[in-house]
Parts: C-alpha cells; sequence; structure tokens
C-alpha cells in the first residue's frame, strides 16, 4: 500500500515588497541579493490576514479542489507552525471552525486537531505523523497545513529573507502526487541558533513606578513581551543547518542500506528547507562532497579553498541546475516561509514540470528538512502518474504574477503595526475581523469571517 500526498493547495499574500526597493533602502547593491542570494520579493501579511487566515485559505483551497474529500471524512488536520498566536489554543481549533463556517457546524467534530512546533521542521513532523495514521488507517485522510509569517527586525541581516504564506497537503492512501518510499534518517541537536525565546521587561520600567502595582491586569514585577522577531546568529545557523543535513543524510543511507551508494544521483530532483533562495544549492555541495571524498583533501591547507571552488565549479552547477533550481523559482517570488519552505519548493519543482509537460511519471526525489534548535530529517518519495491531477487548479506562477507591489513607506507601517487599513480588497477568504479587547472573559479572543 502507498501513502504519501494526494494533493496540495497554498495561499500566498497579495501584496509584496521589491527586494530592489529594500535593497535601495538600506543601501544595499540589489544585484548582491538578487544574483547572490535569489532574493526578488518578499511576501507581506496584509492588516487583515495572519497566519490562522493563510492556513484557513489554503485548506479551503484544498477541499475545494477536492470535492470527493468531504471534511467529514478528515480524521486528522495538523498544523505545522513557529508562528503560533496563542500559548494554549492551537491554529488548528482555528482552521477547523473556520473551515465548518463554509460547510457546517459540525462537520469537522470528530476531527483530531493539532499543532506541531520545532522550527521550520514542525510541518514535516506533522506530516511524517499523518503519513503513520493513514498507513495504519488506509481508508482515512488527514490534511497538514504549514502557516507561518517570517519577520525580521528592521535593518537586521534577515530583513530581506522575510515572507509569509501557507501550504496545505492531503495525505492519503494510493495518493495521487507523491508516495513515501523509505526510512527516514534524523539528525537532532539541542542549539541556540535561531530562536524565539519569552522575553520580559521590568514593570517599572514602563509604569516609572518602583512599587510593584497591578498593571493592565499584571500583577507580576515583569511583564512578558510577545515578539515576532527572532534571536538568530546568521553564520553559526548556517553552519547548524549544514551539520544537521549532512549527517541527517548519513543517517538515512545508513538505516536503508544505502552505505555504497550516492544517493542523491538517484533522485530526479531535491525539496531542500530554504530559508532563502539560494539557501539550498549554497549547502547542498557538503552532501556531494560527502559522497566524493577523493575530489577535497580534507588534510590539505587549501581544504577550504578547494571546498569553495568545487561549490562554483561546473559539475556542481550543472546538479544545481538539473535537482535544485526548479525548487527556487517560488522561493524567490514569496520568500521564507518557515514552515511551509519545503513545501514551497515542492510545489514550485512540481509547477514547473507541469508547465513544461514534462514527464516525471515514477522518478525519486529527495526531502533535506531542517528546523533551527535544531534538527533535520532526511526521506524520499516516488513520483505517481497521476501528479498532475493533485496539484492546484490555480497556478502558483500565476498568482504570484499577480502580486501587487507596494513601497517602502508602507512596509514600515506595516512592520510597525502603524497601517490600520488594508491593503487590498479581500475576495473570497478569510480575514481577521476583530480581536476582543473588551470582554474580559475574552480578551485577545480572534474572530474571523469569510469575505465575498
Amino acid at each position: 500500500m502507498k501513502v504519501g500526498i494526494d494533493s496540495i493547495a497554498y495561499y500566498i499574500p497579495k501584496i509584496h515588497l521589491p527586494i530592489e526597493t529594500l535593497a535601495k533602502a538600506r543601501n544595499i547593491d540589489p544585484l548582491k541579493l538578487k544574483n547572490g542570494l535569489g532574493l526578488h520579493k518578499m511576501a507581506l501579511l496584509d492588516v487583515n490576514q495572519d497566519v490562522v487566515t493563510m492556513a484557513a485559505n489554503a485548506v479551503y483551497s484544498l477541499l475545494k479542489d477536492n470535492p470527493e474529500t468531504q471534511p467529514s471524512t478528515v480524521a486528522k488536520l495538523y498544523v505545522g507552525t513557529e508562528s503560533s498566536i496563542d500559548n494554549s489554543k492551537p491554529i488548528a481549533s482555528y482552521v477547523l471552525g473556520l473551515i465548518e463556517q463554509q460547510f457546517g457546524e459540525g462537520t469537522l467534530r470528530h476531527c483530531d486537531a493539532v499543532d506541531h512546533t520545532f522550527a521550520c521542521i514542525g510541518a514535516v513532523d506533522a506530516m511524517q505523523n499523518a503519513v503513520d495514521f493513514i498507513k495504519a488507517n488506509p481508508t482515512q485522510k488527514a490534511i497538514v497545513v504549514a502557516t507561518d509569517f517570517a519577520k525580521y527586525d528592521l535593518a537586521s541581516t534577515g530583513e530581506y529573507t522575510q515572507g509569509a504564506g501557507a501550504i496545505a497537503l492531503l495525505i492519503s492512501a494510493e495518493p495521487r502526487i507523491l508516495a513515501f518510499t523509505s526510512k527516514i534518517g534524523v539528525s537532532t541537536e539541542s542549539v541556540f541558533d535561531f530562536f524565539k525565546p519569552y522575553r520580559t521587561i521590568s514593570k517599572s520600567k514602563i509604569t516609572g513606578n518602583q512599587q510593584n502595582e497591578e498593571w493592565n491586569g499584571i500583577e507580576e514585577a515583569e511583564v512578558a513581551i510577545h515578539k515576532e522577531q527572532p534571536v538568530f546568529e546568521g553564520q553559526y545557523s548556517n553552519q547548524c543547518y549544514i551539520n544537521r543535513i549532512t549527517d541527517a543524510y548519513a543517517h538515512f543511507k545508513e538505516i536503508n542500506n544505502y552505505n555504497e551508494q550516492k544517493v542523491y544521483q538517484d533522485w530526479k530532483v531535491l525539496f531542500m528547507h530554504l530559508p532563502y533562495c539560494f539557501q539550498g544549492r549554497r549547502t547542498f555541495h557538503e552532501i556531494v562532497l560527502q559522497d566524493n571524498p577523493q575530489l577535497i583533501d580534507q588534510s590539505a591547507p587549501d581544504a577550504k579553498d578547494q571546498i569553495k571552488a568545487f561549490a562554483k565549479s561546473p559539475e556542481y552547477l550543472t546538479i544545481v541546475n538539473e535537482k535544485i533550481a526548479p525548487s527556487e523559482i517560488a522561493s524567490g517570488q514569496v520568500g521564507n516561509i518557515y514552515t511551509g519552505s519545503i513545501f514551497l519548493a515542492m510545489l514550485s519543482t512540481l509547477s514547473y514540470f507541469e508547465n513544461k509537460n514534462s514527464s516525471i511519471d515514477g522518478e525519486k526525489v529527495g526531502f533535506i528538512a531542517y528546523g533551527s534548535g535544531s534538527k533535520s530529517k532526511v526521506f524520499e518519495a516516488e513520483i505517481q502518474k497521476d501528479w498532475k491531477n493533485g496539484l492546484p487548479k490555480t497556478s502558483l506562477f500565476e498568482m504570484l504574477e499577480q502580486s501587487k507591489a507596494i513601497d517602502f513607506d508602507t512596509y514600515l507601517a506595516l512592520h510597525k503595526k502603524e497601517q490600520s487599513t488594508p491593503l487590498t480588497k479581500a475576495i473570497n477568504e478569510f480575514v481577521l475581523e476583530r480581536i476582543e479587547s473588551e470582554d474580559p472573559n475574552l480578551i485577545g479572543a480572534r474572530y474571523y469571517t469569510y469575505k465575498k
């Protein structure tokens, strides 16, 4: 019995900041970001959008594209995210409620809904749990959705890698798109390369009162701060990425008895976590060299220079163009969407081959996932003969071309939450209607509606 991804859908916000606009405002050479990192646009949330609306819109598109899959037949609704809006109530429960707004109250009453969090690999964890469930319950179906908003401090080294989006997957037996075929290589280590810690500030610094008096319902002497931007160190995070993916790849080969094989050569294409467009191509050479140690003399004084030379060699660039480049197309137009980045890479690649009318039936593909903190998983799948019929009804690339560019001042107003009115008109999608601020029993409750 085959189990895997039967269908895929997406939601990308309809506004973006051109990378050239950001580069000029920050006195960065635009070609450094475009040619060096592959960046062209970064998708941004409008004021009436959040990770819940993106997830719900992606799931709703998935169900509309697959009318034979009624919500009542979905046994699991799993969300992968690192952008949760609540420390208790999961995004999955919000999405469940919004889908029921359209299909009827109680249509997902018996659906198990839960979030999975491990930085950018959380949706891969969610998907693999869903796959295990379907293997045990082959008549059931599950939906996995990755939804995230990558936001960094203004003028930081991460600012130009921002992005937003959601990807929804229908997991089933006898899937149309791809079936997973092997054991999963894993590498995990507890590090602080990128994280979003609880932060606090002394109440007295806010109130000017040295006495710990109640303030806005807070009795503690410290006020907790929720900040969407992470704490990170770019070069260290990049090294952690390399350490984890190379180790997970080695583990994948070991547990599947592929020790003597150069497994990457068997993969038609690669789907890697892309925190920025060219991250995959700028790190995958480490795996190629791991499988071809004779290419580098590691004991030589110039070993690092040899590695750099190989990463620019025609031999390696051929691998990049054949196996990685198709996955980068959408990433360069959207930016980092954390848990969804690897699945955006997958959708980008499949859309690329669909546009070329290429036959990739039966081809093996490799997944190289990463989440800071840190963990990598390496696994493979086989493209199924009916893969085109599981793709979104609305072309990803056509939708990205319709995105509205905003100027730098508008971007700043959005980032600082000073923009109060939506920049685009919501049509046939879920939006954030209001956040409760008066009722003491519902403070912070978020309410959504569907705009036709």
